[in-house]
């Protein structure tokens, strides 16, 4: 995995107040918690008993929608890598 991925994620996680990646039907919203070299996890859900943490590998990111909470704006903000 390039650096510059590695950078481009890193903004991403650092985006809004959350993040939402939409990837096969499948939607995730929540906080980037870790980024490895091959993938990265997503904590959904408000407590560790209605949320789960989920990796999803760089190898899918390819297909998959994100985007973050755009406080400043109250909408939801497309966010490409």
């Amino acid at each position: 995995m390039s650096e510059a991925l590695i950078n481009r994620l890193v903004e991403f996680a650092e985006s809004g107040n959350q993040q939402r990646i939409v990837l096969a039907g499948q939607s995730y919203q929540g906080w980037i918690m870790e980024i490895t070299e091959e993938a990265l996890l997503i904590s959904t859900g408000y407590a560790d008993k209605s949320g789960k943490d989920v990796w999803i590998q760089f190898s899918d990111l390819g297909q998959a929608a994100l985007s973050y909470w755009d406080n400043k704006n109250d909408q939801w903000a497309e966010f490409s890598i």
